[in-house]
This record gives structure tokens, C-alpha cells and sequence, in this order.
């Protein structure tokens, strides 16, 4: 496909789990810059103690789509989309069905109401282009993190491999079922919360018992956070017993913050022992953490620790762009559309299932 002269822009679309995202970027191919010209988030936030029902994110993304997109369109600057834009994006997979439904529809809408093309993209793709892009990680092991998703990763002969994953439910997944159990608001992200109540326990010292589960490249994390919880019920008797005035001895006993702290640096040190092993296959000395918990501060400290013994470094981005939002859905868009690939009106469905592998990476040599 022949390249244009003025610059592209795109319009993305991401509503795979609780985040309703609208983004708009611009890449120039004379310069080949990319900007960021709306990054736009509305979040569904459950009560403490629940998680989010696809059938209610669902909704809530209905209800915002609209009003998100007008915003996101202002504060970029578009007047006339139709000739503005070269293409609409939106996520088709994987994620929640309703959700991703609910956002691929406002998406078929835009793209019939301006005459453009749709362009489906992989979530996945998405975080590792976005983080790319925005850190300057020219080819690294990337390390995806998120409540769906716990991936090492890759890239070889126009594919993003997936070295290792979760054999089971994804580390954010086991966060934000740990923070259910402990009542922790889901205000502004449950594992956010955790990361603050585990730096209190930093100076205390103990770490509790927990399952640590690594098989080969891969890792488990249902038995930890089935054991985090019976840690949980077990401190509920603890201080039912003080409340009765029984004795409880002071080592015994322990704190939300120290199972939140133990509970960190147990899975945590899973992922850098899996992503080390990756570099140590591929001969890389970069990593690149995407995904929701790649903001966490005390994981990208330990990733950066072994990154440094080994001569190497670690990439990551803010909660701008590691959160789902809908400017990498724009970006990884934006980028496949240049090479040409087009989603059709009757073929852009959803999956809930949908591999980083299975994507032909064709903008990458």
C-alpha cells in the first residue's frame, strides 16, 4: 500500500473489560511520528467486596460510548470526521462478550455514520504497541500483565510468541479476587489499593507463606490465591478472638498489609523468574511490561533488578497507557491499516478468544 503524504489518524475503541476507552492518534509518514491527540477513559467501579458483571460493564459502556466519543473528538480537534479520519478501531478480542459487543456496535456505528473503514485489533497486539511506541523498547521480551491476561512474549518472523502464561487465571485476576476477600475498594483499581497497603508492611518483615508455582515457562496462581484467602479468614478469627478479649501471641498475628505485601512479592517474583528465563532464551537484555498491573511500581522495581544483573534494562509506561484505553487500540490499528488489512462490515465480530499469536504482524520486519 502506497503511503500518504499527510498525516493518519485513527479512532479506537476499547471496552474489553471495566474501562471504556475513545483515543485518537495521528502517525505522519513523512516524519514518522506518532501523536497522541485524545486519550479518553470512563471506568466502571463496583462496590468493595464485588467484581464487575459483564452484563453491568456492559451497560455502562452503552450508556458512555456516546458521550465519550463527542469528548474525545473535541479535545482532538475534529470537526469533520469523515474526511478527518482514515479509519475507526475498535478491540475484537479477547475480553469480556458483553463489553466487547456492546463497544464493537458504537464502532460499526461511527464507521457507517462517516463512511470509513473498521479495523478490528487484538488487545493484546494493542498494550505491546502502545508500550513500543511510547517507551522507545526497540525489540524486547515483553512481559503482559493484566486482569485477563499473564503472557511472556516475543517477536520472531512477524509474529508476537507467547513463551509463557498462566495455566490458570491471570495474576491480575488473582489480585482482584484477593482484594474482594479482604474488602478493599475497587476505587480507583483494587490492585492499586494492594500496592499501597503492601508498602506499609515493607519496614514489618514478614513475609507469609505462600504457593509459589512455576512449570517451566509457565505459572499458576489459583492454588496462591486460594491459600491468600484462607490467610484472610484466618486474620477474621484473629480479631474476632482480640474482640472477645482472648490472647493472640504478637508473632502470630499479621495484617492486611502484610498479606498484601506477602501476596506481591510472591507472584511477582514468579513473573521475573519467567520472563528472566525468556531473556536468557531469546538473547534479549529488554523488557517491556504492558497490562494493567505493569503499573505497579513494586514489580517493575524487581523486573529492573534482574534486568541490572543481567546488563540489561526495564521498559515500562504510566497508568495512561498500561490501563486499557483506547489510544493503542488506535495505534495498533492505525499501523495494520497502513499495511493495507481492513476488517468488513459482516466480519467484524467479537471474540472472547483471541491469541497474540494468531496475529500476521505485517508493519514489522
Amino acid at each position: 500500500m502506497a503511503k500518504s503524504n499527510t498525516p493518519l489518524l485513527a479512532l479506537g475503541c476499547e471496552g474489553s473489560a471495566n474501562k471504556l476507552g475513545i483515543g485518537i492518534i495521528s502517525h505522519d509518514p513523512r516524519t514518522n511520528k506518532t501523536a497522541v491527540l485524545a486519550n479518553l477513559r470512563h471506568t466502571f467501579v463496583s462496590p468493595p467486596g464485588t467484581g464487575f458483571l459483564p452484563k453491568d460493564t456492559a451497560r455502562h459502556h452503552r450508556a458512555f460510548f456516546a458521550q465519550l466519543a463527542k469528548s474525545a473528538l473535541a479535545a482532538a480537534g475534529i470537526t469533520d470526521p469523515s474526511t478527518q479520519l482514515s479509519c475507526v478501531c475498535y478491540t475484537r478480542g479477547p475480553g469480556m462478550g458483553a463489553p466487547l459487543q456492546s463497544v464493537a456496535v458504537g464502532a460499526r456505528a461511527l464507521s457507517l455514520l462517516w463512511g470509513l473503514p473498521l479495523v478490528g485489533v487484538n488487545h493484546c497486539v494493542g498494550h505491546i504497541e502502545m508500550g513500543r511506541e511510547i517507551t522507545g523498547a526497540g525489540d524486547p521480551v515483553v512481559l503482559y500483565v493484566s486482569g485477563g491476561n499473564t503472557q511472556v512474549i516475543a517477536y520472531a518472523e512477524r509474529r508476537y510468541r507467547i513463551f509463557g502464561e498462566t495455566l490458570d487465571i491471570a495474576v491480575g485476576n488473582c489480585l482482584d479476587r484477593f482484594a474482594r476477600a479482604l474488602q478493599i475498594s475497587n476505587d480507583p483499581a483494587p490492585g492499586y489499593n494492594i500496592e499501597v497497603l503492601a508498602r506499609r508492611a515493607v519496614g514489618r518483615g514478614v513475609l507469609l507463606d505462600l504457593p509459589y508455582v512455576v512449570k517451566g515457562m509457565d505459572c499458576s496462581f489459583s492454588g496462591i490465591l486460594t491459600a491468600a484467602e484462607l490467610l484472610v479468614a484466618q486474620m477474621r478469627e484473629q480479631e474476632a478472638k482480640v474482640a472477645r478479649g482472648e490472647e493472640i501471641k504478637e508473632e502470630d498475628r499479621f495484617t492486611p498489609e502484610d498479606l498484601c505485601f506477602s501476596l506481591q512479592e510472591t507472584v511477582f517474583a514468579m513473573l521475573v523468574e519467567i520472563t528472566e528465563r525468556a531473556m536468557a532464551h531469546v538473547g534479549s537484555n529488554q523488557v517491556l511490561i504492558v497490562g494493567g498491573v505493569g503499573c505497579n511500581e513494586r514489580l517493575q522495581e524487581m523486573m529492573g533488578q534482574m534486568a541490572k544483573e543481567r546488563g540489561g534494562s526495564v521498559y515500562a509506561t504510566d497508568e495512561r497507557f498500561c490501563i486499557d484505553n483506547g489510544i493503542m487500540i488506535a495505534h495498533a490499528g492505525l499501523l495494520a491499516y497502513e499495511t493495507g488489512f481492513r476488517t468488513p462490515l459482516e466480519e467484524s465480530t467479537c471474540t472472547q478468544r483471541f491469541r497474540t499469536d494468531e496475529v500476521y504482524v505485517k508493519w514489522r520486519d
